[in-house]
């Protein structure tokens, strides 16, 4: 029996037609704090997810390629349209543009590689996320986000993760929405529990851990992942719960770390420099590790990326939440 990969669940709030906002979970990571030194620009970010709604007016800027890999439109490579919503929520996320309506992202000025893996029924085959992750490697991609998972441990897909990441390309899953608010207890869901990513869990808004969040010791941090406000289909918006919803803020967060931390040690980091450089930027929330990891992605925390960790100063400020 063929298996298959499927967006993380998430939930669907409502949807609404008009909307001029920062969301609040772009505000929960201190993200618009750093917009005077970086908005993300010349990083780019594939979107490994149900495509993308290519007409919306706050990401159509933003995308700058794409490819399908899916039976969608009769598996036309060329056509990587959205017909699911969940890839558009997720991309407006990461890096929906500041055009003083809408939404914005978390990186506006990233650009986005939309590679469509997964098809209208939010399915796909292990074998269209394979070619995706490699396609992603091939167009010199700097992060891979995945809001995806499935139950098996696919030793190919386990294979293309380490090799975008010995490329240097950091790859960022969601942890998986089977959890059961039990940290004795342990979820797996795959590719987010996979040493090589960065495996985020969800918070809500009012940082308390989410019920459904998976836990395990590969959860790395922590983002906001309920009543999450995004871009949604026909140039609409939504607001949708789950570690999918997590992840994409994460990935915005590493588009602007990236950026100013290579402008400050004025070369390229390695994967590695950069995960450490994320890890230095959250704040613990007096969860289990295996719910929160190394806690929430807070952006301001220290106040500039290239400066040395201080946990006294970490402290005070997750005391201070």
């Amino acid at each position: 029996m063929e298996q298959y990969v499927r967006v993380i669940p998430y939930k669907l709030i409502e949807e609404n037609e008009e909307i001029n906002e920062v969301p609040k979970g772009v505000e929960l990571i201190q993200a618009p704090q750093i917009w005077n030194k970086t908005k993300g620009k010349g990083i780019k970010v594939a979107v490994l997810d149900t495509g993308c709604d290519i007409t919306h007016p706050d990401l159509k800027d933003r995308i700058i390629g794409g490819r399908n890999f899916t039976d969608d439109d009769r598996s036309n490579p060329d056509i990587f349209y959205d017909y699911n919503g969940h890839g558009t929520h997720v991309s407006g996320t990461i890096a929906a543009t500041e055009n003083h309506a809408g939404v914005i992202g978390v990186a506006p000025e990233a650009g986005l590689l939309i590679v469509k893996v997964l098809n209208k029924a939010g399915s796909g085959k292990y074998e269209w996320i394979i070619k995706g992750i490699h396609y992603a490697i091939e167009q010199q991609a700097d992060i891979i986000s995945m809001s995806l998972g499935g139950p098996a441990d696919v030793p190919e897909l386990h294979e293309a993760i380490q090799a975008a990441v010995e490329k240097n390309i950091l790859v960022v899953c969601a942890a998986g929405n089977e959890g059961d608010g039990d940290d004795a207890t342990n979820e797996f869901a795959y590719p987010g529990c996979y040493n090589e990513v960065v495996s985020v869990g969800a918070i809500n808004l009012e940082r308390g851990s989410s019920d459904f969040t998976n836990s395990h010791n590969q959860i790395d941090v922590v983002a906001p992942g309920e009543g999450i406000l995004s871009t949604y289909l026909n140039g609409k918006y939504a607001k949708l719960s789950g570690t999918s919803m997590s992840a994409p803020h994460v990935s915005g967060a590493l588009a602007l770390i990236k950026t100013y931390a290579n402008q400050q040690f004025e070369r390229p980091l390695t994967e590695p420099e950069l995960y450490a450089q994320l890890i230095r930027r959250t704040v613990p929330l007096g969860n289990s590790p295996k719910l929160e990891g190394n806690g929430q992605v807070y952006l301001t925390v220290p106040d500039h990326l290239a400066g040395i960790f201080d946990q006294n100063f970490k402290t005070m400020v997750a005391n201070a939440l």
